[in-house]
């Protein structure tokens, strides 16, 4: 076994009470510092704008965010499929990792299961705001009505319904349930009655028996059971919104597993973005450890080569299909009107990425934090690519047409980064960040307890 992979997951040092203070105390006794402050003061002003842009929007209808003939989809799934991408890596660092027996998952899994939770909720809210009539979105459920108007089960759009809304419910279920343990705790260490009622409640009665650990790892098995399949079949459910289409640039068989592979490197991307100003903020340097950074960043320079494989067989296949449309649609995307996006996104999500080959560039933090920003840039560009070059210039000249993204949608998108950024800020206030129960099992096992 090589060194790199013999080294201890946390830094040496640490015991039962440090892991349970250290981690306890940035929720219950650690003072809100001013960065705490300034970065919820900001999303929330983002939220507030978001608050804004929907108020218009009810007001004046989807023709506010430029959307036309024949782009009619906008920034609104863009940034749909953006937000389901990146909720990708916390199903697969709790799930899949955890069946895997991979111990490194535990230092992150906890913030990356919540960034799960906030990005599938704000990528809810854009199926529901395009749809124009959003307190109608009921009628994509097979609710029961006199009418027996059913939902279009052919369409991906209702299959979207079905796979957003399975994989937000066990991806909840599967945070709530790896909490409780800790819930327990800061019920037991909170000094004023207000957190021992709360975290109380939410700890549903655990004391830590026999009978409460052997139902408890029953249960996140089970769940990790069911969140594994989730990984490949929710963002290859989304990959089917365009797949099925007849639009060149969409009527591919490489989208799901292209899909599913891009989810996870954006996913991972914002784990690592959202994991280094915390470690550094809270000093968890022991905790979350270079050699976190070092497999996230693996993980993205092998999720990356998969999408500049899909990227190349995507141009081979338009080519070698002979199609005259095909050829066009790459030809456009390469000269045509839009292509600083794409060679943008080239940039962002191959070119610059492949530093990662360098360990000395993976045990850099600011390059990994600069990397993780660019491959999120990259992604949502993907998405932006995939939507308006395949629509604004189709079968026939005639009904060509521009689209470029008003105001409107941008408030859109921005405002659910601050919904985003405001249910983070909260969590890492109120829940704790890092588990602290399984944190407690590695420093036994790596003190030898566990033999």
């Amino acid at each position: 076994m090589s060194a790199e992979h013999s080294a201890p997951i946390i830094e040496p040092g640490q015991t039962f009470a440090t892991v349970t203070d250290r981690i306890s105390a940035i929720v219950l006794t650690q003072k809100t510092g001013r960065g705490w402050w300034l970065g919820f003061g900001i999303a929330f002003s983002l939220l507030m704008l978001f608050n804004l842009a929907i108020t218009w929007l009810f007001a004046w209808g989807v023709g506010i965010w430029g959307i036309n003939v024949p782009v009619g989809w906008g920034f609104a799934i863009i940034n749909f499929v953006w937000w389901v991408g990146i909720g990708h890596a916390g199903t697969l660092i709790s799930a899949i990792l955890l069946l895997l027996r991979q111990k490194w998952r535990t230092s992150i899994n906890r913030f990356a299961e919540a960034m799960t939770i906030f990005a599938v909720a704000c990528a809810g809210t854009f199926p529901l705001l395009h749809m124009g009539r959003p307190w109608l979105f009921y009628w994509l459920t097979p609710y029961p009505n006199t009418m027996f108007t059913w939902p279009q089960f052919r369409s991906p759009l209702v299959w979207d319904v079905f796979a957003v809304s399975t994989y937000a419910t066990v991806s909840l279920l599967f945070w709530f349930v790896g909490m409780i343990p800790d819930l327990a705790t800061l019920r037991d260490r909170a000094r004023n009655l207000i957190g021992q009622k709360f975290y109380g409640f939410l700890a549903m009665g655990w004391r830590g028996s026999a009978v409460h650990w052997h139902r408890y790892e029953t249960a996140s098995l089970l769940l990790a059971g069911l969140a594994t399949p989730l990984v490949l079949s929710v963002h290859t459910v989304v990959s089917f919104d365009f797949a099925i289409g007849i639009i060149p640039g969409w009527h591919t068989t490489i989208f799901p597993p292209y899909f599913v592979a891009g989810a996870i490197y954006s996913g991972f991307a914002m784990v690592m973005t959202l994991a280094i100003p915390l470690r550094k903020y809270y000093r968890l340097e022991d905790f979350v450890t270079m050699r976190h950074l070092d497999n996230m960043a693996k993980v993205m320079l092998a999720t990356g080569l998969i999408v500049a494989y899909g990227y190349m067989m995507e141009t081979f296949s338009a080519f070698y299909s002979g199609d005259l449309y095909e050829r066009f649609m790459v030809l456009n995307r390469w000269t045509g009107p839009y292509w600083p996006f794409y060679w943008s996104l080239i940039a962002c999500n191959i070119a610059i990425p492949q530093v990662l080959w360098s360990r000395k560039a993976r045990s850099n933090v600011t390059l990994l934090f600069v990397i993780s920003l660019v491959v999120n840039t990259g992604m949502w560009l993907e998405r932006f690519i995939i939507v308006v070059t395949s629509l604004h210039r189709d079968f026939l000249p005639s009904s060509w047409g521009m689209y470029w993204p008003t105001r409107w949608h941008i408030y859109t998108y921005v405002g659910t980064l601050g919904l985003f950024f405001t249910l983070f800020f909260l969590f890492i206030r109120f829940l704790p960040v890092i588990a602290i129960s399984e944190m407690r099992g590695l420093v036994k096992e790596e003190a030898g307890g566990g033999k």
